[in-house]
């Protein structure tokens, strides 16, 4: 049976207090993960950020979006990895529309 790729984004907000290339290398790391293990569609960063209430005491983030197509397994992976990185503030992954 083939394996067939869902559409999904990612939302993810980076912990500006360990500074830019810290904020750079964690982008990084999730787009090349992404990329590895499916195809990322459209990708956005829409940069600082004001949050809506503190996290950790912190109010901004650097905010990414990603679109990709990936199959449904790597989503729980991906969820996972988001959960133990440090400088990641949060992060959700949904699957899109058909």
């Amino acid at each position: 049976m083939e394996k067939t790729n869902q559409a999904y984004e990612t939302l993810f907000v980076v912990d500006l207090s360990k500074g830019e290339d810290a904020v750079k290398a964690v982008v990084e790391k999730f787009t090349s993960l992404i990329g590895s293990n499916g195809e990322i569609t459209n990708l956005s960063e829409w940069g600082k950020r004001r949050l809506a209430y503190p996290i950790n005491k912190m109010t901004e983030g650097y905010y990414v979006l990603i679109d990709f197509n990936a199959p449904a397994e790597f989503t729980s992976e991906l969820e996972r990895i988001f959960n133990i990185t440090e400088g990641i503030m949060r992060s959700i992954v949904v699957a899109k529309e058909a």
